[in-house]
């Protein structure tokens, strides 16, 4: 069966870490990707969740949980293609009476977007973690729907009013702090100080690193094509390789913010990047609990399942 006939219509974002895949220079043994470029990447996510209408895509994690649990016809490999640290994602008014993080509770918070997003969940799971907020005594704001429609929000989860934003609540102090959003108003200051380097020294002291997106493939691409999770993740894995390989020599010709990054994580644990179940349970059952304690996720989730059985094993 030649490439052309097993082509895969894919959608990821570009940045290093892919860069090979897109440019063509690394390709799955056997496939092909067909690339179309989604300019708002979480419009993807939402066309993938509710038509299905990729053979893979990238995907939150958390919405990939949550998409899995409500039986949508998909499965991840851990292909984990962003990560970062979250404790820059909280803003808060500084005219708001916002000494400590503690102080969030009995208040309102602003959420961009969905309550599933998984920046929230990682922002709200820093807030209960490492500053001791009592999530359920916070009224979580959100100012968009959920990609998995047939999801129910706790009752502690709103919808912004009609006609309102978040930035600007924020901005006037009608919400005294929100996740996820961007503000350059001189009364909006992160909630965390100094959040990259707060970020860094959880990854010293415990290992925090979040993931925020996997890959995902449609169960009747997987069903049709036996080997197609194996030539993914090894193609992936690839170019990311590759990336590793500029960013170590310092031959990224414009390094990005996320390089950067990935150059600071690397002097603490080597692969900034790390692909494969084994090296990321300790984080993967980290967001389950948290995505579970936050009533995001109602049923218990064994974390091999939720991952193609032919990648169990594949580190990359």
């Amino acid at each position: 069966m030649s490439d052309s006939s097993r082509a895969l219509k894919t959608v990821t974002r570009t940045q290093g870490n892919n860069t090979a895949l897109k440019d063509g220079r690394v390709k799955p043994e056997g496939f092909s990707f067909e690339f179309e470029e989604v300019p708002v990447l979480p419009q993807a996510f939402r066309r993938m969740v509710r038509e299905l209408e990729f053979d893979v895509s990238e995907m939150a994690l958390t919405t990939y949980l949550t998409a899995r649990e409500h039986g949508v016809a998909f499965t991840a490999l851990p292909i984990f293609l962003v990560r970062g640290f979250h404790h820059g994602a909280i803003l808060m008014n500084v005219n708001a009476g916002i000494t400590t993080p503690k102080d969030l509770e009995g208040k309102k918070v602003g959420v961009n977007r969905g309550y599933t997003v998984t920046t929230g969940v990682w922002a709200r799971a820093i807030l209960q973690d490492q500053y001791g907020v009592d999530l359920d005594k916070i009224t979580w704001v959100l100012s968009g729907d959920e990609h998995v429609q047939s999801w129910q929000a706790p009752g502690n989860v709103i919808p912004l009013e009609d006609g309102k934003k978040i930035e600007d609540m924020l901005a006037n102090g009608e919400l005294p702090a929100a996740i996820g959003v961007s503000s350059d108003h001189p009364d909006v200051q992160p909630l965390i100080a100094n959040a990259t380097e707060v970020g860094l020294e959880t990854l010293r002291t415990s290992g925090h690193y979040p993931i925020n997106h996997l890959v995902v493939i449609r169960n009747d691409v997987l069903n049709k094509n036996p080997d197609v999770a194996v030539a993914v993740f090894n193609a992936f894995a690839e170019s990311k390789r590759l990336y590793l390989e500029q960013l170590k020599a310092g031959s990224i010709e414009k390094p990005t913010a996320i390089d950067r990054l990935h150059s600071q994580v690397s002097e603490v644990i080597g692969d900034p990047l790390p692909y494969g179940i084994e090296p990321n349970r300790k984080v993967l059952e980290e967001l389950i609990g948290h995505a579970t304690r936050q009533q995001i996720l109602r049923k218990p989730v064994k974390l091999n399942d939720v991952f193609a059985e032919a990648t169990w094993d594949l580190i990359g």
